[in-house]
């Protein structure tokens, strides 16, 4: 096992590497993902992470005001938490998250009993990324309506935290209502599992803010990226909150690149790029970085694993 680096030092955190397991497409099934798992564990990685798609529509669908078609491997997705539970049970040191699970798809008492179930049985490993969904088809799915999606995705929030706390819970809101009541497990940190919002526009990330959630942005390049982590920075301080004791997890859609970005070091780049953009990011208020490559894990983690040598 090799020495970890994300570890808290005063008020600033060291940089943390994940990767994401193979829960989508024909390829996918337990023994992919429980290997993914365990060698991201043995090269040194921080973190493994799973996303939710509830279906793939035959029709194609809109998104950011753009008509598209889903990609193929979205007709088979794990379930994300169950996924982490088998994990948990494949690992011992691993944070295990997701990013991200649509928030207003689900009920809050139920979601935070799951989540508590897998952080409990993985020793307090979770990491709950939530975001608010685009898909018009999965929220005619679930019967729940679009509008209004980022009031529930508060309300849920604040529910989620409610039954995370001592029993007896209770919470009255506009969308979501528990009546006083026991409702167990609880988190495995008395604090609760932490929370990321996959957040781009400056509404989401104000709620993040607020909320004092940590950011999950993906990364579209250096300009974005430093206006969202800018716009989240002063949003929490507005929020009487330290900027730097917020997450900032950065998730790249891709994995390590074959040749050098022509622009530079970036997240995106080869290892020695990603290497070189690093103490940037760190600079920037970014606390770990996740990679979502496509098919085959094994030549990335085998980069990962030299990422993480390198910086530590």
């Amino acid at each position: 096992m090799r020495i970890r680096v994300g570890v808290t030092v005063g008020s600033f955190w060291r940089m943390r590497f994940g990767i994401t397991l193979p829960t989508t497409g024909a390829g996918a099934g337990p023994a992919e993902i429980a290997s993914v798992a365990e060698a991201a564990e043995r090269v040194g990685a921080h973190s493994v992470w799973t996303f939710e798609r509830l279906l793939a529509p035959t029709a194609k669908v809109m998104n950011s005001g753009y008509e598209m078609e889903l990609p193929e491997a979205y007709r088979s997705v794990y379930s994300p938490l169950e996924v982490l539970a088998f994990v948990a049970a494949r690992t011992t040191t691993i944070s295990l998250g997701t990013s991200v699970l649509v928030a207003p798809l689900h009920n809050p008492v139920a979601l935070a009993r799951s989540v508590a179930t897998v952080d409990q049985l993985s020793g307090g490993r979770a990491v709950l990324g939530l975001g608010q969904g685009w898909m018009q088809q999965e929220f005619d799915t679930a019967g729940v309506p679009m509008a209004g999606r980022g009031a529930r995705f508060s309300e849920l929030v604040e529910a989620m935290r409610a039954v995370w706390g001592p029993d007896p819970v209770s919470y009255s809101g506009e969308f979501y209502s528990v009546p006083e009541s026991y409702v167990g497990p609880k988190p495995a940190n008395p604090a609760g599992v932490p929370v990321l919002a996959g957040a781009v526009s400056p509404g989401g990330i104000a709620r993040a803010a607020r909320h004092g959630l940590g950011l999950n942005p993906i990364f579209f390049g250096w300009e974005a990226l430093e206006g969202a982590v800018a716009a989240f920075r002063t949003a929490s301080e507005e929020a009487g909150r330290d900027p730097a004791e917020q997450r900032v997890v950065l998730r790249v859609n891709g994995g390590f690149a074959d040749a050098p970005d022509p622009d530079g070091p970036s997240p995106a780049g080869t290892v020695d790029q990603v290497t070189e953009a690093v103490p940037r990011l760190e600079r920037l208020g970014v606390t770990e970085i996740f990679w979502d490559p496509p098919g085959e894990r094994g030549p990335h983690l085998e980069r990962l694993g030299r990422l993480i040598d390198a910086v530590a």
